[in-house]
C-alpha cells in the first residue's frame, strides 16, 4: 500500500487539488498552439497583416516557448515550482489579453511572445508540481494518465474552441478565452501544497541560459521556415546550423558549470533518455498525422474547420481512454511494456492513412475513425509513462529541469514533425504531378503527397519502437522507472 493511500483526508485533498490545476494549465499551453490558427485569416484581415508576416503569430509563440523551457525550469527550481506556477498563470492570462486587444500586428506579436515566454514557466512548473505531490506508484499513474489525457486532447480541443469562437464570437476570442482559464487556475494554486525552493547558492549558468535560449530559438525557427523556403534555403540551413552549434557549445558548457542549467546527469539516465527520445520522435510523427488530417478533411472531402476538429473528438477520446488505461497500469507494468504497445498502435493508425486513395470511399468508417482510434489510444498509453520515467528518480534540485526537458522535447519534436513532413508532402505531390503529365486530379495530386508522408511518420514510429526499446524495457530482474 502507498503511503499516500493512508494519510489524512484533508491532505489527501489538499494533494487532488494539484491535479485539476495543473492540467487546466496544461490544457492552455497546448490548446494556444492551434486555436489561434483558425482565427488566422480573421486577425490577418482586421490588423492589416501581409502573407508574409502572418507565420509570425505562430512562430513568435513557439520561439519564446522552446527557447525558454530550460530557463523556465530552473526558474521553477529556484523560487519554487508553486510560485513559479502561478507567476506564469498570471503573466500568460495578462499576455493573452493584450493579444486580443492588439490594435496591430507588432503588438499581437509581441503578446504571442509573452505568451510563450510565460508558458516556458508555467509547462516545467506543472509537470514538476504533479511529480513532487504524487509519489506513490499507483496515484502518480492516475495523475499523470489525466495530465496526459488532457495534453493529448488539447490540439483537437484547441481546433473546435477555435472554430466556434472565430465563427460566432470573433478573433480576438481565441486569446480573451484564456483569461478566465487561467484566473481560475490561479485561484486554485492557492489549494496546491507549497514546495521548498532549492537553491543551490550558486549563480545563475549565464552561459548555459543563454546559449540554450539561442540554441532552441534557431532550431525551432528553423523548422518554422523549412515550409516555406525548403530545406536547401539559407533561410532555413544558416539557422539551423547555429542552433546545432550553440546547442552543442550548451552540452559542452553544462558538463563544466558548477551549477548548470541543465545536469548533464538528468540526460545520461538510460531510461529517461529513451523517454524523451520517444516522446520528441513520437511528436513528430503525430503533429504530421495531425496536420494531415486537417489538410484531408478540409481540401479532400470539403469538412469546415469547425467540421475537422470535430472529426478529432474520435483521437481526443481515445486518448483518454489510453492515458486512463496507462494510469491504471502505472506501477503494475514497467513503463516501457506500456511505451512500446503505444508506439505500435499509433504506427498501426498512421499506416491505414498511407492506403487512402482519391478514389477511396466510406472513408470515416473504414480509414479515418479506426486511424483516429489506433493513434488515441497510442498517445494516450504513451504520454503518461513516458512523462514518468523523465521524471523520476531524480534529485529534488533536478525536477525542474528534467520537466523543462521533457517539454522540450515536445516541442521539438512538434517543430520539426509539422515542418519535415509538410515539405516531404509537398515534394511527393509534385514529383506525381510532373510524372502524370497533368492527367492526376487535384485531389489525387493532394492524396499521394498526404499518404507519401505519413509512410515516413509510419517509419519514424517504427524506428522509434526499434531504439527506445533498450532504453526503456526493464533490465533483466529490475523495473526501470517503476
Amino acid at each position: 500500500m502507498d503511503a499516500q493511500d493512508i494519510e489524512s483526508p484533508e491532505l489527501r485533498l489538499s494533494r487532488w487539488w494539484t491535479l485539476p490545476v495543473v492540467s487546466a494549465a496544461q490544457l492552455l499551453v497546448v490548446l494556444d498552439g492551434t486555436i489561434v490558427n483558425i482565427a488566422l485569416p480573421s486577425a490577418q484581415s482586421a490588423l492589416g497583416m501581409s502573407d508574409g508576416s502572418r507565420p509570425w503569430v505562430v512562430t513568435a509563440y513557439a520561439l519564446a516557448f522552446g527557447g525558454l523551457l530550460l530557463i523556465g525550469g530552473r526558474v521553477g527550481s529556484a523560487w519554487g515550482h508553486r510560485r513559479a506556477f502561478g507567476i506564469g498563470l498570471a503573466g500568460f492570462a495578462v499576455a493573452s489579453a493584450l493579444g486580443g486587444a492588439a490594435g496591430n500586428q507588432e503588438t499581437l506579436f509581441a503578446a504571442r511572445a509573452l505568451q510563450g515566454a510565460f508558458a516556458a514557466v508555467l509547462a516545467p512548473a506543472g509537470l514538476s508540481l504533479l511529480t513532487m505531490t504524487f509519489t506513490g506508484p499507483r496515484e502518480r499513474g492516475r495523475a499523470l494518465g489525466v495530465f496526459a489525457a488532457v495534453g493529448a486532447a488539447g490540439s483537437a480541443i484547441g481546433l473546435i474552441a477555435g472554430g466556434l469562437l472565430a465563427e460566432y464570437a470573433g478573433w480576438r476570442w481565441c486569446l480573451y478565452i484564456n483569461v478566465p482559464v487561467a484566473l481560475l487556475a490561479l485561484l486554485g494554486t492557492a489549494l496546491v501544497p507549497a514546495d521548498r525552493p532549492h537553491r543551490d547558492g550558486g549563480r545563475l549558468d549565464v552561459a548555459g541560459a543563454l546559449l540554450s535560449a539561442l540554441g532552441f530559438a534557431a532550431v525551432v525557427y528553423a523548422f518554422t521556415e523549412a515550409e516555406a523556403h525548403g530545406w536547401g534555403s539559407a533561410n532555413v540551413l544558416v539557422p539551423l546550423t547555429a542552433g546545432v552549434l550553440l546547442l552543442t557549445a550548451f552540452v559542452a558548457v553544462e558538463f563544466r558549470a558548477p551549477h548548470p542549467l541543465l545536469p548533464m546527469r538528468v540526460l545520461l539516465h538510460r531510461a529517461r533518455a529513451g523517454a524523451l527520445i520517444t516522446v520528441s520522435l513520437m511528436f513528430v510523427a503525430m503533429f504530421g498525422f495531425y496536420l494531415f488530417m486537417s489538410y484531408y478533411t478540409q481540401t479532400v472531402l470539403g469538412y469546415s474547420p469547425l467540421q475537422s476538429g470535430l472529426a478529432l473528438i474520435i483521437n481526443a477520446v481515445a486518448a483518454l481512454l489510453g492515458s486512463t488505461l496507462a494510469g491504471r497500469l502505472h506501477g503494475r507494468l514497467a513503463p516501457g511494456l506500456l511505451i512500446l504497445p503505444g508506439l505500435g498502435a499509433a504506427a498501426a493508425g498512421v499506416w491505414i492513412l498511407t492506403r487512402l486513395t482519391a478514389q477511396s470511399t466510406d472513408v470515416l468508417p473504414l480509414y479515418l475513425a479506426p486511424a483516429l482510434v489506433l493513434t488515441g489510444l497510442g498517445l494516450g498509453c504513451v504520454l503518461p509513462p513516458t512523462a514518468s520515467l523523465a521524471t523520476s528518480d531524480v534529485r529534488p534540485q533536478d525536477i525542474g529541469a528534467a520537466s523543462a526537458a521533457y517539454n522540450a522535447a515536445q516541442q521539438l519534436g512538434a517543430a520539426l514533425g509539422t515542418a519535415l513532413l509538410n515539405t516531404v508532402a509537398a515534394g511527393a505531390s509534385a514529383s506525381y504531378a510532373a510524372s502524370t503529365a497533368g492527367r492526376a486530379t487535384r485531389d489525387a495530386v493532394s492524396v499521394h503527397g498526404y499518404t507519401v508522408a505519413l509512410a515516413v511518420a509510419f517509419g519514424i514510429l517504427l524506428a522509434t519502437m526499434c531504439v527506445a526499446g533498450p532504453l526503456v524495457l526493464p533490465r533483466t530482474g529490475r523495473r526501470s522507472g517503476a
